[in-house]
Order: C-alpha cells, then structure tokens, then sequence
C-alpha cells in the first residue's frame, strides 16, 4: 500500500519535532514535508536531522501552499494565526488538516468552520486520550453536583507557553459548564487580585501556574462543605499529543468535509 503522507507545519519547534518522530514511527505513514517560517535558521536542514533521526533527504521549507499540495494530511501546532490561514490551504487542495494550535480567537475559530465545508479538519485543545477522558468525566460530575460545589481548574504549564489559561484548562472549564448548562464565559473567573469579594455562587475558576519544563498539568476541584473531589491529568511526554495527532489525521482519512473534534476521533 502506498504510505500515508504527513506533513508538519512548524516543523522545527519542540512540537513540531515530536511530531515529525510520531510519524516516522507509525506503520503506513510517511514523512511528506515540513515548513518553517521565512527566515528561519532551520530552512534547508533535512527533517529526520532535525528530529535527532537518520536523514530523510527532505529539506525543511517555507511554502506552506506546496506542503499541502504535497501532502495527505498536514499537521499543525503552530500559532493562532498560523492555523487560521493554513486551514484556507487545507480547503483549496482538499487536504486533512489536524490543528493542535491554542489560543484561537472566535474569528480563527470561523475560519476552520468555513474550511471545514471543504476538507475533513479535526481541531483539539489536547489530542491526549487521557484528557480527553477527562473532559467527559468532567461533565459528567458537573451534571450530578449542584452548584453548592464550587469548581476550580489549576493548570500548570512550562515556562515558554503564551497563551493563558492553557487551551486544555479552558476546554474543561467548557465541559464543566456543559455540565451545568451555563454559558462559561458568563460564570468564568479568569485571575483573582486584591479585596474580589466572596466567591459567588456558580463561578467557575481558573488558576494559572507557568515555570520549568512542566509539559502540562491540569486538576479540576469540586469543593463544597467538608469535602472535595479533585480529578488530575499530567503528561510527562509531548509524544501523547502527537500520538493523537497522528492518529486523528488517520481518522479522517476519507471523512466527509467537516470541523471534527477528538471526541469524533476516540468514539467519546
């Protein structure tokens, strides 16, 4: 059978990297390509080098139009912005776009939507089956308690990451508010400084934490009157979320056009 080709945006940062290992190691699937932005030092390296592989004798490059023409399947964990016009590429050539980007805004969000009438595009927060375990789990203990119980998502993250909360935290802030039927932006408590007052009733709280090489933890608390639950997801390994990734863009090989989540892809 003819391999599965994958290409990687971002092809030269720590995600990207893993990513490029994830699919030399998946039978079935090769390497189509991968880009990085102009100017960058990494442009003309081979990707398996860059990956701490054996040579690919595959330049890395910077024209993104001619990945996805090249490619099967494009995988990006790039910048808001990046993904937003790289999912213009995936619906012109018709390609399977994986997005693990954070931090898009409602407009990058409708951009993937209108790409998604055109290709088959899955877009997570976090392509770990674990967390996204846990976001089910959530919602359902949301469901059963009342809001006597107060919620608290606490993530932590490395030192490097931009965006705050974290794209996980906020997704489970969503499946707790799915839970209870509210709007989460209507009941979100982002930071707290100085005299805030007493917690009201039914908010639901985000705490951030950034420091080391903290690849990403997450506890969702439920407390209330003298006792409290905690549900905790820590990953060790960037290789969980290209694990997912790869196995998404398998999934949606020959899937009808559509914005998917991996809720779609692990049958949750």
């Amino acid at each position: 059978m003819t391999a599965y080709r994958i290409g990687v945006v971002g092809a030269a940062g720590r995600m990207g990297r893993t990513l490029i290992r994830a699919i030399a190691a998946t039978e079935g699937c090769a390497v189509a390509g991968g880009v990085e932005r102009p100017g960058s030092p990494a442009l003309g390296r081979d990707l398996g080098a860059l990956a701490g592989l054996e040579p690919f004798g595959i330049p890395c490059g910077d024209d993104a139009d001619a990945l996805f023409a090249q490619s099967d399947a494009v995988l990006d964990f790039t910048t808001p912005e990046a993904s937003a016009a790289h999912a213009a590429l995936a619906a012109r050539h018709r390609k399977v776009y994986v997005i693990g980007t954070t931090g898009l805004d409602a407009d990058q969000i409708r951009a993937l939507e209108q790409a998604g009438r055109d290709t088959a595009i899955v877009f997570a927060a976090n392509m770990s089956l674990g967390v996204n375990l846990l976001l089910a789990v959530v919602e359902q203990v949301a469901r059963a308690l009342d809001p006597d119980w107060d919620i608290e998502i606490v993530e932590m993250h490395h030192s490097h990451k931009v965006d705050a909360p974290s794209g996980t935290a906020l997704a489970l802030g969503r499946a707790a508010a799915a839970g209870r039927s509210v709007d989460l932006d209507a009941v979100a408590r982002r930071s707290r400084d100085g005299m805030v007052g007493a917690r009201p009733r039914g908010e639901i709280g985000f705490a951030t934490l950034r420091g080391g090489d903290v690849v990403g933890d997450h506890t969702v608390i439920f407390a209330t009157e003298g006792e409290r639950v905690e549900l905790t997801h820590k990953a060790a390994s960037r290789d969980i979320f290209a694990r997912g990734a790869v196995k998404a863009a398998l999934w949606a090989r020959g899937r009808t056009p559509g914005l998917y989540g991996m809720k779609d892809v692990l049958g949750l």
